[in-house]
């Protein structure tokens, strides 16, 4: 069971906190981790590109000159692909590219991005995170008294203040723990944790 320290905003360590290992401790495989990676990204496509094929596009069906005579090639209506303003062969139509990797390897994988940031020691817990106004001023300090790097922070509910605060600071992230995922704990350096999500993660997780 790791332990690790509890800072406050100021960056003071004033108590600590044991990870438990079936969370915070569990081999990493990048084969699994860039499979459910790739089905956040996937789900976020909108997959709305759309083409007009020959029977959408607008023109007469009159054969443009007869089959024979002319020593031109053989035409049909102006519709065809092959004339410029004609229709599109396997071009692109509306669809999902949605997937969805078992309930098992999905948990797996946020235990794993857990993991490899507690190996790279780039978890940060907070005892709590409490402001009296939206102020941006006071995020950027309160960040950098911490040392915390492009940060994505967990809070253990909807904190509107410290969202709407750290909206405008560059690469900083704010999420309720129930919104979790792989991608972002992957795609920020340090993950800030407040100290009562903590077991509501594990709680999440350990099953």
């Amino acid at each position: 069971m790791a332990v690790i320290e509890v800072k406050n905003i100021k960056g003071e360590t004033v108590s600590e906190i044991d990870l438990i290992d079936a969370v915070f401790n569990v081999p990493i495989k990048k084969t699994v981790l860039h499979e459910v990676v790739r089905m956040q990204l996937a789900t976020r496509r909108s997959g709305t590109a759309c083409v007009k094929n020959r029977s959408d596009v607008r023109g007469s069906t009159k054969k443009l000159y007869r089959q024979k005579g002319t020593g031109r090639a053989r035409r049909g209506d102006i519709k065809s692909p092959l004339l410029r303003g004609g229709g599109v062969i396997f071009g692109p139509h509306p669809r999902s590219y949605a997937f969805k990797p078992p309930k098992k390897v999905r948990r797996l994988a946020l235990k794993m991005a857990l993991s490899s940031k507690l190996q790279a020691d780039q978890i940060i817990v907070l005892d709590h995170f409490e402001m009296d106004e939206i102020k941006t001023k006071f995020v950027v300090s309160a960040l950098q008294a911490i040392n915390a790097d492009r940060p994505l922070i967990i809070t253990d509910e909807q904190n509107e203040k410290l969202s709407l605060s750290s909206r405008n600071i560059p690469g900083v992230k704010v999420l309720p723990v129930d919104g979790l995922n792989v991608y972002d704990i992957l795609n920020h350096r340090n993950l800030v944790i407040l100290a009562p999500s903590i077991r509501n993660i594990e709680g999440r997780l350990a099953i």
